[in-house]
């Protein structure tokens, strides 16, 4: 949902998701002289509730000395950016936020006209499509304040454990749960399949008269060593085992230098598919409840037949030389721009990277803002796309900065976060932070999808298991879905890549400022500025601070 309300001065333009809220702040040139920030003011109209937002950074004239887990109300010490973000909402929740411009000086602050905006949060589930995200973020001032850095099996009553899943565990099983008796039956694809509630709810799911069937990947190289590589199929096979569901296995062999990579299901009642569960999690505790991940649920029966008869291929367990020229000819590559209002899938192993041809040709040609994530660094295809300047701005956030990072990490119109918290406790004001210990190897982040044009009204979505690699493409078991004209769908994406980019953006930026002048002279950057100079940025002619306060609002 987007709303943009103004007083001819201030404008704001709220895009709402399920849980985050973006605020796109203006003010007009004489609006933005002597201005100190903005205070905001939140109304939750369902639960009754009225207060002022809060923030962490404080005017160092009245709050020299602020102490950890300090949260200060924007009234005292308003917001200086053009771009807010609140990630304390609820689905579904109506709310207004009143936007009031702050004037004066630090001990003698003054209010200016206010703009108030309407707007109610998108909920998780929408018809067609539901979408859940997790927390994504253990490694964060909110866990280390709710809970002491513990791991969440040391928190009494999981309590860790929803605050992280936020919905995607409960999103997940109820999905299984569906599934009730003879009239109904579940095909799951499965990389890393050892979370024993999912495992169990398949199980309840087959055992309640249920027509279930799984694949999973059971993938040796032949070189394989035990003692120097774990798989994914060793922890599978010890969970498929202790919860007793063999039979409902089947187990995907072929070409075992590649991987098996889909974490999908499919809902078929009376035997046609009714509605498919895709995205980027694993069926394991890291994928739920560590590393950030998405669940997305599309409600289409054509779409669903496509994924049913995709898990039919892989079930004959083929060489990836049959699967790439059925797949390709089941899902043909993208062909120009893909028709609006459509969900296409598609499928991998193919034979050619055309279609990695065509994700770099929507970099290249998209309207407004970029969103692209990438786990495992980006490759060559999109690093030289992403290298050349863009006339607006993309964002891309990573979980390392990977092989082809020095080829694009210049660009001006790039915003770069990578993967990061903060590791030290002598910061001022903030809490040191810890990650779970639920991922080994990607500890911050696992989503693979591409935003572009989400602020138009054709916004196109790409998202699934692949990670944009030619590997993704033409070896591994993969499956996409590019969703086009969906602007709720697209609202719901950039809210938490923006909440997540801004998380990580802080932290890999403060901490390369550590790293390079020590903590004394770091200290300073978290206080506000006690004047308008911290505007000067965002009217200086082509700075990206410009571009996004003029794209936002």
């Amino acid at each position: 949902m987007r709303v943009r309300e103004s007083n001819g001065d201030i404008s704001v333009h709220a895009i709402a998701g399920s849980y985050v809220i973006l605020l796109g702040l203006d003010a007009s040139p004489r609006a933005a002289r002597g201005l100190l920030g903005f205070a905001i003011q939140r109304t939750d109209h369902t639960e009754q509730e009225k207060y002022w937002l809060k923030g962490f950074r404080t005017f160092e004239e009245t709050m020299p000395n602020a102490v950890s887990e300090c949260y200060v109300s924007t009234y005292e010490h308003p917001i200086q950016g053009f771009l807010w973000g609140d990630y304390t909402a609820k689905p579904d929740h109506e709310y207004t936020f009143e936007v009031v411009p702050v004037y004066g000086v630090p001990k003698n602050l003054a209010y200016g006209e206010p703009v108030s905006v309407k707007v109610t949060a998108e909920r998780e589930d929408h018809g067609e499509h539901a979408v859940y995200f997790n927390r994504g973020v253990a490694g964060s001032q909110a866990y280390a304040a709710r809970f002491q850095n513990k791991p969440p099996n040391q928190v009494p009553g999981r309590r860790a454990y929803k605050w992280l899943s936020r919905g995607l565990e409960e999103a997940m099983l109820g999905f299984i749960k569906q599934a009730k008796g003879r009239h109904y039956g579940l095909r799951v694809a499965a990389y890393e399949f050892n979370y024993l509630p999912v495992l169990k709810a398949l199980k309840a799911a087959s055992k309640g008269g249920a027509d279930v069937k799984i694949i999973y990947d059971a993938r040796k190289p032949k070189n394989y060593n035990p003692e120097k590589q774990l798989l994914p199929v060793t922890e599978s096979d010890a969970a498929i085992e202790q919860v007793g569901i063999r039979d409902l296995m089947i187990s995907r062999t072929k070409n075992p230098s590649y991987i098996s990579h889909n974490k999908f299901i499919v809902l078929l009642k009376d035997g046609k598919p009714i509605e498919v569960w895709t995205g980027s999690t694993n069926f394991t505790e890291g994928g739920i409840f560590g590393q950030s991940n998405v669940g997305h649920i599309i409600r289409n029966r054509e779409v669903a037949q496509s994924y049913l008869d995709y898990w039919h291929r892989l079930a004959k367990d083929p060489m990836a030389s049959v699967l790439r020229k059925a797949n390709l000819k089941a899902t043909p590559h993208p062909q120009d721009q893909v028709r609006e209002a459509a969900i296409t899938p598609v499928f991998s192993p193919r034979s050619t990277t055309a279609v990695l041809d065509w994700y770099a040709k929507c970099l290249q040609n998209a309207e407004g803002i970029v969103c692209f994530t990438a786990a495992f660094g980006v490759t060559t295809e999109l690093a030289q796309v992403l290298a050349e300047e863009y006339h607006q701005l993309r964002y891309i956030l990573l979980e390392k900065p990977g092989k082809t990072f020095y080829v694009f990490d210049k660009a001006q119109s790039n915003r770069i976060a990578i993967g990061a918290f903060l590791e030290s406790d002598h910061l001022h004001g903030w809490l040191e932070e810890r990650l779970t210990g639920l991922n080994e190897h990607v500890r911050f982040l696992h989503t693979k999808y591409m935003l572009l044009g989400p602020l138009t009204d054709n916004p196109t979505l790409i998202t699934g298991s692949a990670n944009f690699s030619v590997a993704s493409t033409k070896n591994n078991d993969e499956n996409m879905v590019i969703i086009q004209g969906n602007t709720k769908v697209a609202d719901q994406y950039l809210g938490e890549f923006m909440r997540l980019f801004n998380h990580f953006y802080f932290r890999d930026h403060l901490n390369r400022i550590i790293a390079k002048r020590g903590f004394k002279k770091a200290y300073k950057s978290t206080y506000l500025a006690p004047d308008d100079r911290w505007t000067h940025k965002f009217y200086e002619e082509g700075s990206y601070h410009q571009k996004e306060r003029l794209l936002f609002r």
